[in-house]
């Protein structure tokens, strides 16, 4: 089981309630998603979000936010 699986449920859950074509989150609100701190395995991670119709926009290091946008599959 991958170790961001709870984070993509939870990223899923939010785009499906949402109904929007992005969301941003803050690394304290993916920190109380998984119930660790994100790290710089994420960036091996991410490409597992592909799986769920959705990818990592752009990640704001000094803003600690990720931005993740939902694939169009027009």
């Amino acid at each position: 089981m991958s170790k961001y699986k709870d984070l993509w449920i939870y990223i899923d859950l939010i785009f499906k309630q949402t109904n929007k074509e992005k969301i941003e989150l803050s690394f304290n609100q993916i920190k109380n998603a998984t119930n660790f701190k994100i790290d710089h395995s994420f960036l091996t991670y991410k490409k597992e979000l592909l799986d769920y119709g959705y990818k990592v926009g752009k990640i704001k290091l000094k803003d600690k936010k990720i931005i993740f946008e939902k694939i169009n599959n027009d």
